[in-house]
């Protein structure tokens, strides 16, 4: 064998073994850069559980806020606290605070968010409600809440009863327009009225105490009895009745404030009539459900709900809200509305309500 072909031979094995060496290398190092890249994705995905966990605190809150209204405060309480995922479960009063009473012995929402006064004021009563003093409450009026020396619930805003008026129906029927309750029992309103049932409308719960706060219970149910005799239908919400009397299904409709005029300025013919005797009014009200699982979120919620802004968001829907110094934004409440508003004892209303819900029912519901 020549030299040359000898010296080829070791070159070449030579090169091989340092290609060998030089692949087992490359294998280590790619096999090392997976291992880094697994075990960086395991500490990765530990760390985004761990993230995801934290910013992802869910809490169901039971409101009966209005649709329309809630858009708005979910969007602000997202920009307080971008960490709580609620879920919202919305009904009438009376239908939340009956799931509420159902539930009392398995508590299934965290907090209760824009609920009548009177029926928070039943929960606590049945000591259901956790108190809690929010960080701000300090600003807000204090017969915005809870007397107690740690709160058990705070106000948000208050709404008072209206009457919708169709005045084209009416019109039609050459009747003059309504201006008082008692204006309402007359005979010449047959079957055109429409009313929120009381025993699952706050809205209809507040007409009824307001006319016994005005007239005394006897009087008041002899006005209702007459009343009763010009009702077409009685709706489980507060805002149906002004709903139909702007879509020409009845003539009149016994509302609240914030339907009427949102109504009227999209173009439906409607007047909105404050009664002459008073107004019956309710506040919408917040608390934490006793036995929640998730009291942090819970705590964090009800912060929001006090705060400045939360109370900007409830001014462009009611007249009064409860932070001091926050008046509303909407140019069509009159600005003595306070003074048309009868004395509202929550309290009686309250203690009351079983027994008068009972009563009512046994009257006129057919």
């Amino acid at each position: 064998m020549s030299r040359y072909v000898q010296h080829s031979k070791i070159l070449h094995r030579v090169q091989n073994g340092k290609s060998q060496v030089s692949n087992i290398r490359l294998l280590k190092v790619k096999t090392l850069a997976l291992a880094f890249v697994v075990l960086n994705s395991a500490f990765l995905a530990a760390c985004s559980t761990h993230t995801s966990n934290k910013e992802q605190e869910q809490i169901t809150v039971y409101t009966a806020v209005e649709a329309d209204q809630l858009k708005r405060y979910q969007w602000e309480l997202k920009k307080a606290y971008p960490e709580l995922r609620v879920k919202w479960v919305r009904d009438s009063t009376g239908v939340i605070t009956a799931k509420l009473l159902a539930e009392q012995k398995n508590p299934q929402a965290d907090v209760v968010f824009g609920l009548a006064l009177t029926s928070l004021l039943v929960m606590e009563k049945k000591d259901l409600l956790q108190a809690y003093k929010p960080k701000g409450v300090e600003h807000l009026k204090t017969n915005f809440v809870s007397p107690k020396s740690v709160p058990t619930w705070t106000g948000m805003d208050a709404w008072e009863s209206a009457i919708c008026v169709n005045t084209v129906e009416l019109a039609k029927k050459s009747l003059p327009i309504p201006r008082s309750w008692q204006d309402l029992s007359k005979p010449i309103y047959k079957n055109m009225i429409v009313m929120p049932n009381p025993a699952s409308s706050g809205t209809g719960y507040l007409d009824v105490t307001a006319w016994m706060q005005i007239w005394g219970e006897q009087k008041a149910w002899t006005y209702m009895q007459a009343l009763d005799k010009n009702i077409s239908q009685y709706t489980h919400s507060g805002s149906k009745p002004c709903k139909m009397a702007a879509q020409g299904e009845t003539p009149i409709g016994i509302s609240f404030g914030y339907p009427a005029f949102k109504l009227k300025s999209r173009g439906a013919p409607l007047e909105v009539v404050y009664p002459s005797e008073g107004l019956g009014w309710e506040m919408e009200a917040s608390a934490i459900v006793k036995g929640t699982k998730h009291l942090s979120s819970a705590e964090k919620f009800i912060n929001w709900s006090v705060t400045r802004s939360a109370n900007e968001a409830y001014a462009k829907n009611f007249s009064m809200v409860a932070y001091q110094g926050v008046e509303t934004s909407s140019p069509d409440f009159p600005k003595d509305l306070a003074k048309k508003l009868v004395k509202n004892d929550f309290y009686w209303s309250a203690e009351h309500r079983e027994r008068i819900l009972a009563e009512w029912s046994k009257r006129f519901e057919k």
